[in-house]
């Protein structure tokens, strides 16, 4: 058994959010009962006691949209001119990129953001991958360093048509398997969705391939979904119809189902959306970075879509993605007083919702039953915290960087900032040799 107290305990649970001096008991890798530091430390005399020292525990935080191929791409110069567009960043960056990969380069590419994730306090990832060269057993490289490090995942692999029809029959066949092992293993660390790159890279022909191969799995699909402005105007050639019009055609949408970005979205589309219970993930900062528009989040959420919150693969840190997107939408809303509640709900509500459509267990939360994820963040309020305005100490208070103590499905990963049984130099060096290669073909 495992305690994690003498700390300002958030919750998450509505019943009971905050405690000023608060503990977690930890049994095996579940919540077992929070309380006061006296009264559990009493009622569990022989159960380690991890001391949090005035510090604030919190649940981990959860990432609906993160891409851990991306990583080899930082530092690297592009061998063509500078892009001007969305379809050409995913032209001479990524997609180039993403084809000279290895399983090799698969496994250690996404080893090193999962171990930042943990440095974060972020404990749960759902990861959208693609290596056109690599891609029969790629996901399974992917959970292999999950498994390593410890970090509970999500994943899928992105079918596209862009290099043709034998690799996008292999995404499909990556997909299907990797679901049907998850749904035989059950493993509480471990998921699978079904991948799709983007409307604008799937034709009807792979879009009904890709729904018939996942008919009956019980899971949905997460696909990046009118990020750019060259999503719809593909999408309205192909079909006459805009992106998530042409994707509810198909089958797509659903409650199970991510669609990333949602940035060109009509309100026929919001609509949809709203109907189908589909899941929107934003990702602010990727979406400024590429100059694709900000997407109209606070729309969506006052018509009751979900909206949760990714990187995109930008960075590792949620602390900073809900930084910036509250900042996003006073900018281009033109006004300092919105995004205050829609920012921390999308972080802390709607990605444990959409964590809740996967995970048999809650996630993201603090309360019995719940999977035992707990990071402790060395923050000490210079004002008074309480439960009517800790996410305003969270937004201006803390960054990933402040997180010393991260705990996922029980199991300690990295305590006082040092990562448990990780030898992290020897990965970093790894990474560094296989990025250099990666570079040279790239």
């Amino acid at each position: 058994m495992l305690l994690v107290g003498n700390g300002i305990l958030i919750t998450r649970d509505p019943a009971q959010p905050f405690f000023q001096d608060g503990c977690v008991a930890i049994q095996d890798n579940l919540v077992l009962e929070v309380g006061s530091t006296a009264e559990l430390k009493t009622k569990y005399p022989q159960a380690r006691f991890i001391d949090a020292k005035g510090r604030v525990i919190m649940p981990g935080l959860i990432n609906t949209h993160m891409h851990f191929y991306s990583t080899f791409a930082r530092g690297m110069a592009l061998k063509d001119a500078p892009p001007t567009n969305f379809k050409e960043i995913l032209e001479r960056l990524w997609w180039r990129l993403d084809k000279v990969l290895t399983l090799e380069d698969v496994y250690y590419s996404a080893l090193v953001p999962m171990l930042d994730c943990i440095k974060n306090g972020t404990t749960t990832v759902f990861d959208h991958h693609a290596s056109p060269g690599a891609v029969r057993g790629s996901l399974f490289a992917i959970a292999d360093a999950a498994k390593k490090v410890g970090l509970r995942t999500c994943l899928c692999y992105e079918v596209s048509d862009r290099d043709g029809e034998e690799i996008a029959d292999q995404g499909i066949a990556e997909n299907a398997e990797f679901i049907k092992h998850c749904a035989s293993a059950q493993d509480d660390m471990l998921k699978g969705m079904f991948g799709l790159h983007a409307s604008l890279t799937l034709s009807d022909r792979t879009l009904e391939k890709c729904r018939e191969a996942n008919e009956g799995t019980g899971v949905g699909f997460h696909i990046h979904t009118a990020e750019g402005v060259e999503d719809v105007e593909d999408s309205l050639a192909k079909s006459g119809k805009r992106v998530v019009e042409r994707l509810a055609d198909f089958g797509i949408l659903g409650p199970k189902t991510i669609t990333a970005h949602c940035v060109h979205v009509s309100e026929k589309e919001i609509e949809l959306l709203k109907e189908s219970k589909s899941n929107v993930v934003h990702n602010p900062e990727s979406n400024m970075g590429n100059a694709v528009g900000c997407a109209p989040v606070l729309n969506m959420m006052a018509k009751n879509v979900r909206v949760g919150l990714g990187t995109d693969g930008y960075t590792s840190d949620m602390f900073e993605s809900y930084k910036v997107a509250n900042i996003l939408h006073k900018f281009n809303a033109k006004h300092p007083s919105v995004a205050w509640v829609e920012a921390p709900t999308m972080l802390f509500e709607n990605n444990v919702a959409i964590a809740a459509e996967y995970f048999p267990r809650t996630v993201g939360r603090i309360v019995p039953g719940a999977y035992a994820d707990v990071i402790i963040v060395d923050y000490n309020p210079p004002t008074a915290m309480g439960p009517d305005n800790l996410n305003g100490h969270i937004l201006f208070g803390m960054s990933g960087r402040s997180v010393d103590t991260t705990i996922i499905n029980g199991k300690v990963v990295m305590e006082e900032r040092q990562l448990v049984g990780i030898n992290e130099a020897e990965i970093i060096a790894k990474s560094r040799e296989l990025a250099q290669k990666v570079w040279e073909r790239f």
